[in-house]
């Protein structure tokens, strides 16, 4: 009889345990744009299933791509304060204000191409020395390429864009823009295909990717490859979330972070990048210019009085600059 109730007791304690053994913690991982996107599909995915793999049972990243949790490209770092979602795909120069200090990547004329962006990024992030993340665990911070010029009129030269109304992603490419002659609009990635097909704006600034994962290729034939500022991406959890999560969790998730995504997404989107360069190009109905390296130094003159401006606004402006150009000259280095 006692070994019966022993065994019935040790039973019981079994089943009751079980559950909480196989409960992995959730977290919810919001990505306004889709599921077709470059990004998602050489970053995003192959994180959340790499930390689901590595985690063993402690934890199960779940995306939700689409803007299933929320559409809005403003709204996402918001979410991830609010609880909305525990991760989120975040265009810092959609919330003016959070990330203020990313400013200085937006500078024109900085960085060359993607890759030196997303190292120099990357460093300076994980190295505390740009504010402005306190609340969030980085997974991973990135920067475009430089962004060009794409309209539904000729581009020969910036003389063309005089007086034409041009979206503009953030304050700085804002003030680019007019120094070119042309008229900023501010809006997000998503809006631009209406915005050019109906005629509210003439053209945009992009990087080549979100030309054809969004829909601009469809409304644009002219594409003018001047070098802009870069804009700052940045894969961001709550940071409250991480510091609660087991241990197996927390682990998983540094160990496919900053330099593992910025690998990934140095590697798989320049290539992306390249290969929609020469698609374009490759298109006759298609007007490709690229500056000669004269015209950009020519280009970069025009563009001074914008650096000079936002240098002059703060003394933390001046000491960032120097930051950036000093990790510039590293990762030149090979450093």
């Amino acid at each position: 009889m006692r070994f019966a109730l022993t065994l019935a007791s040790a039973l019981c304690a079994t089943i009751l345990a079980a559950p909480a053994q196989a409960q992995a913690q959730k977290f919810k991982f919001a990505v306004f744009t889709p599921d077709k996107e470059q990004t998602f599909i050489t970053v995003m995915k192959p994180f959340a299933d790499a930390v689901n793999k590595d985690a063993a049972g402690a934890c199960e990243i779940e995306t939700f791509p689409n803007g299933a949790l929320g559409r809005s490209p403003v709204q996402q770092a918001q979410m991830v304060l609010d609880g909305v979602a525990d991760i989120a795909w975040v265009i810092a120069a959609y919330t003016p204000g959070r990330f203020q200090e990313n400013e200085v990547f937006e500078l024109p004329g900085l960085f060359r191409d993607l890759p030196e962006a997303t190292l120099v990024l990357t460093r300076l992030v994980a190295g505390g020395q740009i504010r402005g993340y306190d609340d969030f665990f980085p997974i991973g911070v990135f920067g475009t390429a430089p962004y060009s010029i794409h309209a539904r009129f000729p581009i020969n030269s910036v003389a063309d864009l005089k007086g034409k109304k041009i979206r503009s992603v953030s304050a700085i490419e804002g003030a680019a823009i007019r120094a070119f002659g042309g008229v900023p609009v501010g809006m997000p990635v998503t809006e631009i295909p209406e915005a050019i097909g109906r005629g509210t704006i003439d053209a945009t600034t992009s990087h080549p990717s979100p030309l054809f994962d969004f829909g601009i290729d469809r409304v644009t034939n002219s594409h003018f490859f001047t070098r802009l500022g870069v804009v700052p991406l940045a894969i961001l959890m709550n940071k409250k979330k991480f510091d609660a999560a087991p241990k197996a969790c927390q682990d998983a998730i540094r160990k496919h972070s900053g330099m593992w995504t910025a690998t990934r997404f140095n590697d798989g989107i320049q290539a992306y990048n390249d290969s929609l360069v020469k698609r374009l190009q490759a298109d006759p109905k298609r007007k490709v210019v690229m500056p000669s390296a004269a015209d950009l130094d020519a280009m970069q003159k025009t563009m001074k009085p914008v650096v000079d401006e936002w240098l002059a606004k703060a003394p933390r402006n001046q000491e960032l600059f120097k930051l950036v150009e000093a990790e510039i000259a590293r990762v030149r280095g090979g450093k």
